[in-house]
């Protein structure tokens, strides 16, 4: 019925105790008997303990109830207690029983902590899509969210609707394509057919239903969970200035789309604009529809530092040459390569270039790879980048292990046996080694 029992007098001290739980041990021991329950509390709720054992012992045969704590010794928290409480006949005796409500206590400081951050969490999204929906309503083009199943408007911002839909304030829920003539319909549908294979798509010159407009659209295909999202955007035509099927021929020109060293264009932070041929070879990838607007680290550097570093030197310094590092292919192949960059200005603000030369031969010919031991600390530091730091830390110590092995044999006269004196190991070790490092002497021994 209770996690402990007392036995009181008509004074409120205790006669006996009995504790049924061993959540409770230590806590609640026979260090109480004898002593005064009310003392016991603390001094915020003696007073219910008081009027308790009053209530008791003015009816007897009556149950009462209250909450109290009590202080613990060796811990800085208290002990939560429900007392019930009956007086026992003439003998003025009350029985008390005691529930442990420590755990109850943890459950609605775990609820109350739940509450807390839920409403934490909903403020912080509040504040996420406010400031998704204003700037959803400020940018100049018409962007449109439809369902990926039901190819219905989910949301539009008011470009889209002034331009779609001129007679109405929004287009939400009204099947997509909208507001289009039908070669611009048969256009568009195609083209999400499309995007939900390759993930991106676009296509030129679509006009509106009375000719009023025509666009450039491109369009993304996103899956959240469960739910699929067609993200569509509508850029008045000729305000792109380039298109996204001719825009690497526009940007670079038809002699840099044919040179032997692959060429990158991107933006201030580095998503690519156009890429030539050489480079999307390189890259493993087919179109060029695969890299644009994409950040260049998915391929360039063996991290997005690579690139960080690349554009810090651009905006600082305009050029940048001869930047060593790796480019990654989507096939898994890696190339050592330069860059060498520069910043280019225009009407639209400001553009970089990366150039970008396979130097796999050259740098196989001056750094000998992985699989061969470098001669020298000076190798080991000319590959920080391409090399992770664990795998040059043990190259390091494979480099100093087989110097000290020839010299060790250079002081020795190529005595094997007493270079492994000299090393401190035995023979065994020292020829394992030597065939590990591909160390070649004429092995005559002494002894």
């Amino acid at each position: 019925m209770a996690d402990f029992t007392m036995l009181l007098d008509a004074s409120g001290h205790i006669l006996e105790l009995s504790v049924n739980s061993e959540d409770l041990a230590g806590a609640v021991d026979d260090s109480w008997v004898g002593r005064d329950l009310r003392e016991l509390a603390t001094a915020e709720t003696r007073p219910r303990v008081e009027e308790l054992l009053q209530q008791t012992t003015a009816s007897p045969g009556s149950v009462g109830s209250c909450d109290a704590s009590h202080e613990l010794d060796d811990d800085d928290s208290d002990l939560l207690v429900r007392y019930r409480a009956v007086a026992r006949g003439n003998n003025a005796e009350i029985l008390v029983l005691g529930q442990d409500m420590r755990p109850e206590a943890n459950l609605r400081q775990q609820l109350m902590n739940a509450q807390q951050a839920l409403e934490q969490d909903y403020w912080r999204l509040r504040q996420i899509e406010t400031r998704y929906k204003r700037l959803f309503d400020m940018v100049s083009d018409a962007i449109i969210v439809v369902d990926g199943d039901s190819q219905r408007v989910i949301e539009s911002n008011p470009r889209a609707a002034a331009l779609l839909s001129p007679d109405q304030d929004s287009i939400a829920g009204k099947p997509f394509p909208v507001g289009l003539d039908k070669t611009g319909t048969r256009s568009v549908k195609a083209l999400l057919d499309e995007v939900r294979l390759a993930g991106r798509g676009s296509i030129e010159e679509v006009h509106t239903e009375h000719g009023d407009h025509c666009f450039d659209i491109n369009a993304t295909f996103l899956r959240q969970g469960n739910e699929a999202r067609f993200l569509v955007r509508f850029a008045d035509h000729g305000t792109e200035g380039v298109s996204m099927e001719h825009g690497a021929d526009a940007l670079l020109g038809a002699s840099l789309q044919s040179s032997p060293d692959a060429i990158l264009l991107t933006d201030e932070d580095g998503r690519v604009i156009a890429a030539n041929q050489t480079f999307l070879e390189l890259a493993q990838v087919v179109s060029q529809e695969q890299v644009l607007g994409q950040l260049a680290d998915r391929w360039l550097g063996r991290s997005g530092v690579d690139l960080s570093v690349l554009l810090t030197n651009l905006r600082k310094n305009t050029n940048v040459k001869l930047f060593s590092t790796t480019l990654q292919g989507e096939q898994g192949s890696t190339a050592d390569v330069e860059v060498s960059a520069t910043a280019l200005s225009n009407s639209r603000g400001r553009n970089l270039a990366f150039f970008i030369r396979d130097v796999g031969r050259r740098v196989a010919a001056e750094h000998p790879s992985a699989a061969q031991l470098p001669r020298s600390i000076e190798q080991i530091t000319k590959r920080v980048g391409r090399v992770p730091l664990k795998d040059l830390v043990r190259e390091s110590t494979d480099v100093i292990e087989a110097l000290c092995i020839e010299a060790a044999l250079a002081l020795t006269h190529d005595n094997r046996a007493s270079a492994a004196e000299l090393l401190g190991l035995s023979r065994q070790s020292l020829y394992a080694k030597l065939r590990r490092y591909e160390i070649d002497g004429p092995g005559d021994e002494a002894g």
